[in-house]
């Protein structure tokens, strides 16, 4: 069984509403002209002096595009005013500062799609019926727009900031470059981070009205950041070098402009001279000026031209070494990724060491209930619970959960953090596959757990990087289902073909569903919900892989992704999720001799991104996240007859974005 995917992610911080088609305009890289962010009355000057913007989490889907240098500007909500014009100093990030625009530091912040910036030109803001004519395309509500722009909206909308230009200055340099790998903090959760804060973007920057600048970024850095500090510094005194030879190079264009000094060979100079002084003579009867003046002209020329060159070149080796730090700063990148995933392996075994210790000095039990080691547990009758985010960490994790004695069992981590992934057995081998690291990058790794050995074999990648998809195993088929990369949404299916050792393509589905769920049920593959890119849905559809050939079937009664999908007893059972507005509990039930969907009984609670299996004709329902954005340490389960049940669990944490079989 595999849990679906929401389309919108969190990421322990706030967000735009959940309406995906008011939330991004989803321009490619290259189409991406400048990025607007947003502030208050009471979040613009830490904003300004600290020189970082940042947005809610479902924007860095084009936050991560922005590179060094994109034009950038702040759009203040309380008085609807434009501030610019900026530029990026680095690129976006998540989580730049972890704390930024919060009151004490305690939480996270609401705005983890961050960027350092710094000033491009110092304008006049712009009030909204001055900029709004530029941007209309962008509007989608009376107040709302996309904060992303193409390059066309972009260079108007700085012409007319320009056009307000506060007196000309040299930009301030005085931003240290910094960059954060949340992989290298401290291995030590702190209370109060299980919260995920709701996602209403105007609304929520308004929540931050009683921020403080009592949050310093540069506090936030650890050893494991000094390098790129370094590096960060020294591309910072390039740019100061660049710009003071750009000025030298506007004053010696000025001064030529002002002599009428032509950046031409000397024997153009010669010509242009004589005739200059045989039009002085016609016109006003002086002499023409001599040889020796003629020549001092062009030897002046001559050596602007020599210095012009002296110049480019000199830029042209800034250009060289800055290309050269990029290299060392990208290998650096990827050695703290190498480290981020030692440090998860590291800290997933000292979890498990600290329960193994835990449990070897808790109090008996009451009287009649079974004692015994966690080493005993049945993996036929246990949940496999993989990765996901417990509210400080994404989590590389592989974990063997007993939900009739809860008691867990901690097994050899993946090689890599990985969260909205999907998951299957194949041949007595768990393989897990897509999904991604929580911040920026979506995967299309394959890794195969096999439990006798208890290790992890990395596998033939997907054909492309995905997540929130769904993964079915039908004879010794493995099929990975629709999902998507944050930007689109996919209804591509691929096969596993262990004789080829690559995944193959085979018919896609009839819609693109990222965020889907789907199941196995006599032989048949089912594919519920999911998002398409502008919706949730509620429709279904069927694969029979003898026909090679999908089938639309009822669609459910409501809509909704990021839901769990089950076989129990010949049916279907559809549960919780997301529809679009808000978390749901409800359940619906399909019966394919019917080929009709009912309302089952709805969960005690509202979750989605939960992890869900069936034991013993009983689904267990574990962890998931409420609309609030509290994560869950519940679990629920259900058996025919007997309704829903909630317990509290000793040993499970907090968790969503994770994924689960049996």
């Amino acid at each position: 069984m595999n849990t679906g995917r929401r389309a919108l992610k969190f990421k322990g911080g706030s967000s735009a509403p959940l309406n995906a088609s008011a939330a991004t305009r989803n321009l490619s890289k290259c189409h991406l002209g400048s990025v607007i962010f947003g502030c208050t009355n009471s979040t613009i000057k830490e904003c300004l002096s600290k020189q970082l913007f940042g947005l809610p989490t479902q924007h860095f889907s084009y936050v991560k595009n922005i590179d060094p240098g994109l034009p950038l500007f702040l759009f203040n909500y309380s008085n609807r005013k434009l501030h610019g014009i900026f530029e990026a100093a680095s690129y976006g990030q998540m989580n730049i500062n972890p704390y930024g625009w919060t009151t004490d530091g305690s939480e996270r912040t609401l705005y983890p799609a961050q960027v350092q910036i710094h000033v491009r030109m110092e304008c006049q803001p712009l009030l909204e019926n001055q900029f709004k004519p530029i941007i209309t395309d962008n509007y989608y509500g009376p107040s709302h727009f996309w904060f992303e722009l193409d390059h066309a909206q972009t260079n108007k909308l700085i012409s007319l900031l320009a056009s307000q230009a506060v007196a000309s200055r040299v930009p301030q340099f005085t931003t240290k470059w910094r960059t954060f790998c949340t992989g290298l903090s401290s291995l030590e959760t702190s209370d109060g981070s299980d919260k995920i804060k709701p996602e209403i973007l105007e609304e929520h920057f308004d929540l931050a009205s009683q921020v403080s600048d009592t949050v310093d970024v540069n506090s936030s850095l650890d050893a494991g950041n000094r390098a790129f500090e370094a590096h960060f510094d020294a591309n910072l005194a390039n740019e100061e070098e660049e710009y003071r030879i750009f000025l030298k190079l506007q004053q010696l264009a000025t001064n030529h402009h002002e002599s009428s000094l032509p950046l031409t060979s000397d024997t153009e100079c010669t010509t242009s001279n004589k005739d200059t002084n045989l039009e002085n003579k016609g016109n006003s009867g002086e002499p023409i000026e001599s040889k020796d003046n003629n020549e001092e002209d062009c030897g002046s020329s001559t050596e602007l031209q020599s210095l012009m060159a002296k110049l480019v070149q000199e830029i042209q080796e800034l250009k060289d070494y800055k290309a050269e730090q990029a290299e060392k700063i990208a290998f650096l990148e990827t050695k703290l990724l190498e480290a981020e995933g030692e440090i998860q392996e590291l800290k997933s075994r000292m979890m498990s060491s600290s329960l193994s210790n835990s449990n070897a000095v808790e109090p008996e039990r009451a009287v009649g209930e079974e004692q015994f080691e966690d080493s005993c547990l049945d993996p036929n009758e246990s949940i496999f619970l993989i990765g996901g985010y417990d509210g400080e960490s994404w989590l590389s994790t592989l974990e063997l959960y007993d939900p009739f004695r809860d008691v867990i069992k901690s097994l050899r981590p993946m090689r890599n953090v990985r969260s909205y992934a999907s998951v299957a057995w194949l041949n007595s081998q768990l393989y897990v596959f897509g999904g991604g690291n929580g911040y920026s990058a979506w995967y299309n790794t394959v890794e195969s757990y096999n439990l006798e050995t208890d290790q992890w074999t990395l596998g033939p990648s997907l054909s492309a990087e995905k997540g929130s998809l769904g993964g079915v195993t039908i004879g010794n088929k493995l099929f990975a289902i629709g999902g998507g990369n944050g930007i689109e949404s996919f209804s591509d299916v691929e096969m596993l073909d262990l004789d080829l050792g690559r995944w193959i393509c085979t018919r896609s589905m009839l819609q693109r569903r990222f965020a889907v769920a789907a199941v196995e049920l006599d032989g048949l593959l089912y594919a519920t919900g999911g998002f398409d890119g502008s919706d949730y849905l509620k429709s279904a559809e069927r694969f029979d892989i003898r026909e090679h050939s999908w089938t639309q079937i009822p669609s459910m009664n409501a809509k909704r992704g990021c839901h769990s999908l089950v076989a129990l007893n010949d049916k279907l059972y559809v549960i919780g999720g997301f529809d679009g507005d808000s978390m749901v509990s409800s359940v619906e039930v399909y019966d394919p001799r019917m080929e009709s969907w009912i309302i089952g009984e709805p969960m005690k609670n509202s979750r989605g991104y939960a992890a869900a299996g069936v034991i013993n004709e009983s689904i267990h329902v574990i962890g998931g996240v409420r609309l609030d954005g509290t994560i869950m340490d519940t679990a629920e389960s259900y058996k025919e007859g007997r309704g829903w049940q909630e317990s509290r669990s000793r040993v499970l944490k907090k968790r969503c974005f994770l994924s689960a079989i049996v």
